[in-house]
C-alpha cells in the first residue's frame, strides 16, 4: 500500500471566512463605514441643492447660502471618501498579511509528499496572486452595500421627484441587471482556471531556475523556453476568455445606461411639455440618474471582482484543507523518555511504497543500530537507502511494520520531540536563506556560544572560508554571498556537530569532499559517534571501512549486516560493491 501522509495527520486550520476576516477590526471597519455613509449622504444632497439653486435663481433669491452648502457637501464628501478609503486599505492589508502568514505556516507543516505534489510555484501563487485577489474583497465588501444603499436612497428620492420617470429608469436598469448576472455566472470559473494556470507556469519557472546550471550546461534553454511558452499560451487562452467576459460587463453597463438616459429624456421631455414636471425637478432627476449610473456600475463590476476574490478564497481553502503532518494526538502527548540501553533505531519488518509507484521501495526490512557508534547503510542506487533515513525522521510513514527510536515506537513520539532527537544532513546539504550563524544553530534548544561555533567550524575546516565572508558569521547566505557545494556540505556537518540530537543521519555526506576534507569528515564522524548514533548512507568505501556496523541493502531488502571484514568475507553483493569502487592498478 502506498504511503498516505495525511491519513494520520492533524487537523487542518479553519477555512478562510471572509466575514470573519473583515470583522477582526470592528472599530476601524465601523469608522470606515460611517465615513462612507457620510460621503454617500453628501452625494445624495447635491442634486437637491442644485434643484434649490435653480428655484432660488428663478425667484431672484440670494444664492450665497446654497452655494456654500454645495461646497461644504462636495468637500466633505471628498474628505470622508479619502479617509474611508485609507481605513479600508489598512484593513485589507492587515487581512492579507494574516492570510499570507497562515498559508505560509500551513504550507511549511505539510508532508513532503504533499508539497511536492502541489508544486512550489503553485503554492507560491497562493500568497501572491491569490492573496492580491482576496485583498480587493475588503473594498468590494464595503462598496457593494454602500452602492446598493446609494441606489436605493437615490431611487426613493427620484420617486419623490417623479414616480413615472423612476419607473422608466428601473425598467431600463432591469435589462442591464439580467445581462450582467448572466456574465458573472461564467466569470468565477474562468478566474479559478486563470489562477490554476498561473500556479502551473510559476511552478515550471521556479523549477527551471533551480535547474538553471543544468539547463545552461546542456544548452537546453530552447527546450525549457518552449515548455514555458506552452504554459504561457494556456494562461493566455484562459485569460483571453476571461477578458471577453470582462469586456461584456462595461459594454452591458454602457448599453443599459444609455437606454435609461434616452428613455428618461424622452419621457421627461413629454412631461415637461405637458406641465406635469418642473425644469428644476427635471434637472435634479437627471443628476440623480447620472449619480445612480456609477453606483449601478459599481454593483455590477463589484460582483465580478467578488467572483475573483471568491475563486481565490476557494483555492486558499483547498490548500488549508490539506492536513499537516503532525498527528492529532501530538498536542496532548508528552514526549517519552529514551530507554537506557535501548538501540538508537530498530526497524521491524518495515515496508514502504512511494505514492504512485508500482513496486515497493522497501520490503519487510529489519535491523537495529547501537546507541552510539557509526552505522553505514550501503547498496546500489535504488536500493532504498535514502528512503530508510526518511522513515527514521518520519518524513514518510511505513506502509507496514514498525520503527522504534530510542526504545519507543515512532508513533508514540510527538513529531517535534522526535525530530529534536535527530539531526539530519540531506544529499543537497541544504542551507536556509539566513546568516551563517543562524544556519549553524538550526534545531538547537539553546544558543551556541562563539567558542562552540568556532570549534565546529574548525573541526570541518571552514574557519577561513567563513572569515572571508563580508560579515563573517553574520553574513546572509543564499544570494550575493553563497557557499560552494563542498563548503555547504561542511557547513551542514558543522550544524550536525553543534546539534543536541542523540541520532545523526547523514545522506551521502562525502559526495563533494576532496581527500583532505574527507579525512577531516572521518574525524568529525568519529567524534560524533563517540557519544551518539551516527547512521550514514554512503557509497565511498573509505566511509564504510571505518563503520562499526554495515547494513547491505539490495532491491529494498536487507541482504546482510555486520562489520566491513565480515561482510567482505561472506556477502557476495557487498564484495561486488567494494570491488566496483577499487581503482585498478597501473
Amino acid at each position: 500500500m502506498a504511503d498516505q501522509p495525511a491519513r494520520t495527520a492533524g487537523p487542518a486550520p479553519d477555512k478562510v471566512r471572509l466575514r470573519r476576516e473583515l470583522t477582526t477590526d470592528p472599530g476601524r471597519l465601523t469608522c470606515a463605514l460611517l465615513l462612507a455613509l457620510g460621503a454617500t449622504a453628501a452625494a445624495l444632497a447635491l442634486p437637491l441643492l442644485v434643484q434649490k439653486i435653480i428655484n432660488d435663481f428663478s425667484a431672484h433669491r440670494s444664492l450665497g447660502p446654497d452655494i456654500a452648502m454645495m461646497c461644504v457637501a462636495a468637500v466633505g464628501g471628498a474628505l470622508t471618501t479619502a479617509v474611508s478609503g485609507f481605513l479600508l486599505a489598512r484593513i485589507g492589508e492587515r487581512m492579507t498579511y494574516r492570510l499570507r502568514i497562515r498559508i505560509m505556516d500551513h504550507a511549511l507543516r505539510l508532508p513532503l509528499a504533499v508539497v511536492r505534489a502541489q508544486g512550489t510555484g503553485d503554492l507560491a501563487a497562493r500568497i501572491t496572486s491569490d492573496a492580491l485577489l482576496l485583498r480587493q474583497v475588503v473594498e468590494i465588501a464595503t462598496q457593494l452595500p454602500l452602492a446598493a444603499l446609494t441606489v436605493t436612497c437615490t431611487l426613493l428620492v427620484m420617486v419623490w421627484i417623479d414616480w413615472v420617470l423612476t419607473l422608466v429608469t428601473v425598467l431600463s436598469l432591469a435589462v442591464l441587471t439580467v445581462l450582467v448576472v448572466l456574465i458573472l455566472r461564467r466569470l468565477k470559473d474562468n478566474v479559478t482556471g486563470q489562477q490554476n494556470a498561473v500556479g502551473r507556469i510559476a511552478q515550471r519557472f521556479t523549477a527551471d531556475l533551480e535547474a538553471l546550471t543544468t539547463i545552461k550546461a546542456y544548452r537546453a534553454e530552447p527546450v525549457a523556453a518552449r515548455a514555458l511558452a506552452a504554459d504561457a499560451e494556456r494562461l493566455r487562452a484562459i485569460s483571453l476568455r476571461g477578458a471577453r467576459l470582462g469586456a461584456l460587463i462595461p459594454a452591458a453597463l454602457t448599453l443599459g445606461n444609455q437606454l435609461a438616459m434616452i428613455a428618461v429624456i424622452l419621457t421627461g421631455g413629454a412631461r415637461l411639455a405637458a406641465g406635469d414636471l418642473g425644469v428644476a425637478a427635471f434637472a435634479a432627476f437627471l443628476l440623480y440618474l447620472l449619480q445612480t449610473v456609477p453606483s449601478v456600475s459599481t454593483l455590477a463590476t463589484g460582483f465580478g471582482r467578488l467572483q475573483s476574490g471568491l475563486a481565490a478564497r476557494d483555492r486558499c481553502n483547498e490548500l488549508l484543507a490539506l492536513a499537516p503532518e503532525s498527528d492529532p494526538q501530538d498536542a496532548g502527548r508528552t514526549a517519552p523518555v529514551p530507554l537506557p540501553g535501548a538501540p538508537a533505531v530498530v526497524f521491524s519488518s518495515v515496508s514502504y511504497t512511494h505514492a504512485g509507484a508500482g513496486d515497493a521501495a522497501l520490503r519487510g526490512i529489519s535491523f537495529s543500530t547501537a546507541r552510539t557508534g557509526l552505522t553505514a547503510v550501503v547498496g546500489p542506487s535504488g536500493a532504498g537507502k535514502s528512503t530508510t533515513l526518511s522513515l527514521i525522521d518520519r518524513f514518510i510513514r511505513p506502509s507496514s511494520g514498525s520503527i522504534s527510536v530510542l526504545g519507543h515506537d515512532t508513533r508514540q513520539w510527538p513529531l517535534d520531540a522526535l525530530r529534536a532527537r535527530i539531526a539530519y544532513v540531506d544529499q543537497a546539504f541544504t542551507l536556509l536563506e539566513a546568516t551563517a550563524r543562524e544556519n549553524l544553530q538550526l534545531g538547537r534548544t539553546t544558543r551556541a556560544s562563539d567558542g562552540e561555533l568556532a570549534a565546529a567550524l574548525d573541526a570541518v575546516g571552514l574557519t577561513e572560508d567563513i572569515a572571508r565572508l563580508p560579515q563573517g558569521l553574520d553574513t546572509p547566505l543564499g544570494r550575493e554571498s553563497d557557499l560552494s557545494g563542498g563548503q555547504r556540505q561542511r557547513m551542514a556537518l558543522a550544524r550536525a556537530l553543534l546539534s543536541d540530537a542523540e541520532i545523526v543521519l547523514l545522506d551521502e555526506p562525502t559526495s563533494q569532499l576532496d581527500g583532505l576534507n574527507e579525512q577531516r569528515f572521518r574525524a568529525v564522524v568519529q567524534d560524533l559517534a563517540a557519544t551518539r548514533a551516527v547512521i550514514v548512507v554512503a557509497h565511498r568505501l573509505s566511509t564504510v571501512q571505518h563503520a562499526h556496523h554495515v547494513i547491505m541493502l539490495t532491491g529494498g531488502t536487507v541482504v546482510d549486516a555486520g562489520d566491513h571484514p565480515t561482510l567482505l568475507e561472506r556477502c557476495t553483493p557487498y564484495r561486488e560493491l567494494v570491488a566496483s569502487q577499487r581503482v585498478p592498478a597501473h
